[in-house]
């Protein structure tokens, strides 16, 4: 049973109708398609591997391998909005791929995650940790004219963290950053409360891109609809909820020398679509009306790799894995993590990936993506799907009693909780359904609410709930486990927090703490392990399967090559071969 609070959105009868048409119109155009088990075996390119538990990709995923050739118009489409490119105010993971198109970072990651040169050429780092000194590039400007400079830098910094902004991830991932100076044109210093070894990682991530320093200054409101950046591509036009488009900026020449592009980007147009139905992403791909999907439906992925007309990539996201259940340990019955670990024992990992993933998400029970920096493989089966010690956890917790509906009893009250869940495509009500089910089996009533975002967001800031359903957070760093997981990450009044368990563990913060404040690679090892060992032993929450990206295009789309912090797209060097099918 799923409990729904409505809010005060509604959608027009014409609308629905629309979307109704559009559904039975791809229905037909699929149903038109046949033969697929026949066709040879898909183009399913750039593959991870996996040597002793741990993932990566091949180092050439990351660069241009050869020359593209210019014009041409990409049409794409992806599921959902963005509903701003101000990507310093927003965690939506479309930042990842769609920040690259308009902006540019001021460093990068390389093959294997080390930091590189973009708009700043290089850099120092005191002796302290404290303070870093950027030398940026002299040749860049943004697409109004205004020059990147030092200024820029300081401006964009501060607009990160300006409390106007409501920045949910940039803000604090720069939270140590206590000032900057400008120390002349092209050098910019900033200096840390505290020595902070992510902070070159997460300047490297697309939500802490720098936008014009004028239009911040100017007229920060206009940066969602009319953004301007210094990217390979400029905004033309954009209709909220339907898509938008971008033009080449013909004088673009500053890519990150990782990978290997030189001057503007090759294609002329990026014209985008926002389409929720996976039916017709699909459709509209394998019929031709699309030349791109950046979110290729699950449910259709084998479909498209045995369709010759296709080329198809599933990539996990660095950093955390998705979850299925975030457990609020201030609220009873989850702050016994007897109890909070015996639920995560009685859901079926495999079974919750298959709804959403068809196949194509790999089950996952410890709290570290494979691919991410110092990933330990020595607890990914700490928390495997486990009935019988789901059972003898809950009998030791107490709960040994059994109603007349044959749920759990102590002290004459039953175990229960509520999930509280939006209508979300990446978490659907069948995969709450599902894990009640799997609670149902032990005793364990779970109810579940849904609720509008907006009002599912202030309690989950509010602290307003048992449980959540859902959520991943991909970052290009292990210290993702301190945004979602130590206490100072809680959210307050004058934080926007991440860590929706509200976990207050001595142990896993001092960890934390002191990885923070290393960059010996084998004290950071040493220390992320204990880090991924403790979460499996207080486990605020429960992993489900790895964050995976989807991607499918025709063949006539060449040059697709992979960010090194996100593992999406980059469009730059991706370009049009007319003769290809």
């Amino acid at each position: 049973m799923i409990r729904i609070a409505k809010g005060n959105e509604s959608k027009s009868l014409l609308t629905t109708l629309i979307r109704i048409s559009l559904l039975a119109g791809a229905c037909i155009l699929s149903a038109c398609s046949s033969g697929d088990a026949d066709k040879p075996a898909a183009q399913a390119t750039a593959s991870g591997a996996v040597l002793n538990g741990v993932l990566s990709y091949a180092p050439e995923d990351y660069y241009q391998q050869s020359e593209g050739k210019p014009g041409g118009t990409l049409r794409a489409t992806v599921a959902l909005d963005t509903s701003t490119f101000d990507v310093h105010a927003i965690s939506h993971g479309n930042v990842q791929w769609l920040g690259r198109i308009l902006y540019d970072g001021l460093v990068y990651q390389d093959e294997q995650g080390n930091i590189s040169p973009w708009l700043a050429k290089s850099w120092e780092i005191s002796p302290d940790g404290k303070t870093y000194t950027f030398h940026l590039r002299d040749d860049v400007t943004f697409s109004d004219g205004v020059r990147f400079n030092a200024e820029a830098v300081q401006v964009n910094l501060e607009h990160m963290r300006d409390p106007a902004t409501k920045s949910p991830l940039a803000a604090a991932y720069i939270r140590p950053y206590l000032r900057g100076r400008i120390v002349d044109e092209y050098t910019f210093e900033a200096t840390l409360s505290e020595p902070y070894s992510p902070f070159l990682d997460v300047l490297a991530q697309s939500w802490l891109s720098m936008i014009s320093p004028k239009q911040i200054k100017e007229n920060p409101k206009s940066i969602a609809e009319h953004p301007i950046g210094s990217g390979p591509f400029v905004l033309e036009s954009y209709v909220r909820a339907q898509g938008a488009n971008f033009t080449k900026r013909a004088d673009y020449n500053w890519a990150p020398p990782v990978t290997r592009h030189k001057g503007p980007a090759y294609l002329d147009r990026i014209e985008l679509s926002f389409v929720p139905e996976a039916m017709i992403r699909y459709s509209s791909l394998q019929s031709g009306q699309s030349d791109f999907t950046l979110d290729a439906p699950a449910q259709n992925a084998k479909a498209i790799r045995a369709d010759p007309a296709l080329r198809f990539h599933s990539r996990v996201r660095k950093g955390n894995p998705f979850r299925s259940l975030t457990l609020n340990v201030e609220k009873a019955p989850f702050n016994d993590v007897q109890v909070r670990k015996a639920l995560a024992l009685a859901i079926d990992r495999e079974g919750v990936a298959w709804i959403t993933g068809f196949g194509e998400y790999a089950p996952k029970s410890d709290f570290l993506a494979a691919n991410s920096r110092y990933y330990d493989p020595s607890f990914k089966d700490a928390l495997t799907y486990n009935v019988a010690e789901a059972n003898r956890l809950f009998d030791q917790a107490g709960w040994t009693g059994r109603d007349e509906k044959g749920y759990r009893v102590k002290d004459g009250k039953r175990l229960s909780a509520t999930l509280l869940i939006t209508e979300n495509p990446a978490f659907p009500n069948s995969v709450a359904v599902a894990i009640q089910a799997d609670a149902r089996k032990v005793g364990f009533e779970l109810n579940i609410e849904l609720v509008p975002t907006a009002v599912a967001t202030d309690r989950r800031y509010g602290g307003d709930y048992q449980a959540l359903g859902g959520g991943y957070w991909h970052t290009n760093t292990p210290d993702g486990l301190y945004i979602l997981y130590h206490s100072n990450s809680i959210a307050s009044e004058k934080l926007i927090g991440q860590n929706s368990s509200r976990l207050r563990d001595p142990e896993l913060d001092d960890v934390l703490e002191r990885a923070r404040k290393s960059n010996d690679p084998v004290e950071l090892k040493a220390l992320y392990s204990q880090a991924q060992r403790r979460l499996t032993e207080v486990v605020p929450a429960i992993p489900s399967y790895e964050s995976i990206h989807m991607i499918a295009y025709r063949n006539k789309v060449k040059g697709v090559f992979f960010d090194t912090s996100h593992n999406t797209p980059l469009f730059i060097g991706v370009w049009l071969d007319k003769e290809a099918q």
